[in-house]
């Protein structure tokens, strides 16, 4: 205790006490410790969680055409995995196909059929490495490996041999599964068509460590007898359009197809795709012939069958080799099946076309000179103008302009007169000229 001057004690001095920090009971205390004890940030850390599995979503748009006993599976390469972010942990995809002539799920594809082929995919360095859906995509790690690009088309080829035309025999617990209770992601076509076996086939994306993801939906080709393929196209073209006519197969089992079918199966409709191919594997023996290929190898140009035996391309571009084939289209139930094709043929575009003849020439004579003026054409490879003159009344007209001129006017100094006739033809870019437009005779003051 301090004491003062005079000896006695000094007074104490005046403290406030706040409610900042109560006061703090002995179980309170031990209620604190012990949460500090349990709380996760301090005190010794548990064992690290396992790393998020990553796996790529299943292939996407997957189609299977048959052409003859050829079926071409096409699908998308996944880009994503199955939680949306990027890069998919994918390096190939596999294609299953399976024969039967009872519905099953997409997930039996793949335990009871056989695999058809693969497609290898590059892949990430570090899977684990992945970009949210709304992050930008140049901030994705070039993808490593030779196979396709994420997100691309592939296509997988099967042969129908004998064997693959005979339906598996499933067991009678797979024949006669219940759907409604089954745990599957449902039947794999719907409804099932009576009578016809199908073959059908499935993508599953395989992931870096060869774990499958998701399988794809499903797509199936029917397995009846293919269609009679029609004659090979006729191809004419003018400036604007390629005209392509074919005739139906004059085979005699071709009305029989279309009168016979499964029992079970609605009508059965004929109809046609055209397709472009590539110069290198087509029979070049229409008028013209030759040139350099346009595109891929193939490409089909109708988005749906047509039933006409008539197609018409406007795709018109001179000096261009184009090649169609036509292949018969049957389609049962909502699948289809087409023909093998004909011998492809092939023209190449050559502008034989002239342009019109120029119309509306008049003129105004001055002293020493004939002003001409016409109306321009409207053709787009239209190069210019020449302008004829004759001497006299009847004699032949010969261009006095060496090249193609662009304008509708043109002044002719001439002799004070003598009278002269003048005509004018339009040329275009491929050098084919009109006829000549009206003629106008005028003599020079």
């Amino acid at each position: 205790m301090r004491r003062s001057a005079t000896g006695r004690s000094a007074p104490r001095p005046l403290i406030r006490k706040t409610a900042l920090f109560p006061a703090i009971s002995a179980s309170s205390a031990l209620i604190i410790a012990v949460s500090a004890l349990l709380s996760p940030g301090c005190g010794k850390k548990g064992p690290p969680l396992p790393p998020l599995v990553k796996l790529p979503a299943a292939p996407a748009d997957v189609t299977a055409a048959r052409r003859g006993d050829t079926v071409i599976v096409e699908l998308r390469v996944p880009n994503a995995n199955t939680d949306n972010t990027r890069p998919a942990n994918v390096s190939r995809v596999d294609v299953y196909g399976f024969t039967g002539s009872t519905a099953v799920s997409e997930d039996q594809v793949v335990k009871l059929g056989a695999k058809v082929g693969s497609v290898a995919v590059k892949s990430p360095r570090d899977p684990d490495q992945t970009l949210e859906p709304d992050e930008s995509e140049s901030d994705i790690e070039p993808l490593v490996g030779h196979g396709l690009d994420q997100g691309s088309r592939a296509q997988v080829g099967e042969r129908l041999t004998a064997a693959l035309l005979v339906p598996m025999q499933l067991t009678e617990a797979v024949a006669n599964r219940d759907p409604e209770t089954e745990e599957t992601d449902g039947p794999l076509l719907g409804p099932f068509l009576a009578g016809v076996t199908s073959r059908a086939y499935v993508g599953v994306s395989v992931d870096t460590r060869g774990r499958n993801g998701p399988i794809s939906k499903p797509a199936a080709v029917p397995l009846v007898p293919a269609p009679p393929a029609p004659s090979s196209p006729t191809v004419t073209y003018d400036e604007t359009s390629i005209t392509l006519t074919w005739e139906p197969s004059a085979d005699p089992s071709a009305a029989d197809l279309l009168v016979s079918h499964p029992l079970g199966v609605g009508s059965r409709a004929l109809a046609y795709h055209v397709y472009e191919v590539a110069a290198a594997i087509a029979v070049t023996d229409a008028p013209g012939a030759g040139g350099t290929p346009s595109g891929a190898p193939e490409t089909r140009l109708t988005s749906t069958p047509v039933a006409d035996m008539k197609y018409t391309d406007s795709r018109i571009t001179w000096g261009v080799t184009r090649c169609y084939a036509v292949r018969a289209v049957e389609t049962i139930g909502g699948l289809s099946v087409e023909s093998d094709e004909r011998q492809a043929i092939c023209a190449t575009l050559a502008d034989t076309f002239p342009p019109a003849a120029p119309k509306g020439l008049s003129g105004v004579a001055s002293e020493g000179a004939i002003s001409l003026i016409w109306e321009p054409n409207s053709e787009k490879d239209l190069a210019g103008y020449l302008v004829l003159r004759g001497a006299a009344p009847g004699d032949p007209l010969e261009p006095i302009t060496p090249a193609p001129i662009q304008a509708t006017i043109f002044n002719d100094k001439v002799a004070a007169g003598v009278r002269y006739v003048y005509a004018i033809a339009a040329v275009d870019t491929a050098g084919n000229r009109s006829g000549m437009s009206n003629g106008f005779e005028e003599a020079a003051r």
